[in-house]
């Protein structure tokens, strides 16, 4: 299971569709450390350019993108893969703060952190059907 998310062209297939987000780096990507990506992704309706760097990467086991440029003031997002059960335990951990002291504050508690677990609820069901056979 590794090996989809180590291709950042994949993550297209992991986003809703509603997100416009578009992989702007060439294909193919090869994961390293210090590999840049740009994007592009629509957040309520606004159109942002987001570049991360995989700043942390070992093969099977990890991988961690930071934001360099995009919609937050800090975005460090940690990919985890253990063997379990006969399948593959993931685990992302996002930590994040937002922009505009009080007001992005206030965003997030209004609508921006129901937002990105709405995201993440969907990767867990498009994976859940990429990955069970059904």
């Amino acid at each position: 299971m590794f090996k989809f998310f180590e291709k950042p062209e994949n993550l297209e297939k992991l986003t809703p569709s509603n997100l416009g987000f578009k992989i702007l780096t060439p294909s193919p990507i090869t994961m390293n450390i210090g590999r840049l990506i740009d994007y592009t992704i629509r957040i309520f309706g606004i159109k942002f350019h987001w570049r991360t760097m995989i700043t942390n990467y070992v093969k099977n086991i990890k991988f961690v993108d930071e934001q360099l440029k995009g919609p937050y003031s800090f975005w460090h997002h940690t990919h985890t893969f253990e063997s379990s059960h006969g399948g593959t335990y993931i685990n992302d951990k996002v930590i994040y703060a937002l922009p505009f002291g009080i007001i992005g504050r206030i965003a997030h508690s209004l609508f921006i952190k129901r937002s990105l677990n709405t995201i993440f609820n969907y990767r867990v069901e498009v994976i859940n059907k990429m990955f069970s056979g059904n």
